[in-house]
């Protein structure tokens, strides 16, 4: 049985039961998530499941997960797309990130697990954070969905699935 089958049947099954989606702890009323970058910056920047996923945020549905090591990656990669895109300032966003997010201390990860080791900094930032989900569409994160129970997601199934049974 493929891993990411599994875990889609469960949170059918966990959700027909009252649990949150995927079993994800809610905290109020909001999903914790950790957010890829280029899902962060992508909200920011243009409009389709991104920027509806940071309009969950600003509706309190969602609580960002993030460390140190994201954050910095956040500003780098909206520093490529400012460059591109004049008109869009990144920074009042990462001003708010520091107030409305959980900022998890995440060490390292004792080993690779991801074949990109740039993306390892979300698995531990998840694992740090005890956070189930993380929202990418990076191919090698994708591909490690599962690990230590953590489910990476694509941004188009969290807004779907994730955001749309809130509250059931």
């Amino acid at each position: 049985m493929r891993a990411g089958w599994r875990l889609r049947s469960e949170r059918v099954a966990l959700g027909r039961i009252g649990c949150g989606p995927g079993g994800l702890r809610l905290q109020g009323k909001a999903v914790r998530a950790v957010l890829d970058a280029n899902v962060f910056v992508s909200g920011v920047f243009f409009s389709g499941p991104p920027y509806r996923i940071l309009a969950a945020w600003r509706d309190g549905r969602l609580r960002p997960v993030l460390s140190a090591e994201i954050l910095e990656e956040y500003r780098r990669v909206g520093a490529r797309l400012s460059a591109k895109y004049e008109g869009v300032e990144l920074e009042p966003f990462l001003s708010l990130l520091a107030v409305h997010a959980e900022i998890a201390v995440a060490p390292g990860l004792r080993e690779a697990v991801s074949t990109d080791p740039d993306d390892d900094k979300f698995l531990a930032c998840a694992l740090a954070s005890r956070c189930r989900v993380i929202v990418s569409g990076d191919r090698d994160l994708l591909s490690v969905s599962g690990y230590r129970g953590i489910e990476v997601t694509r941004p188009r199934e969290f807004v779907d699935w994730y955001l749309a049974n809130m509250g059931r």
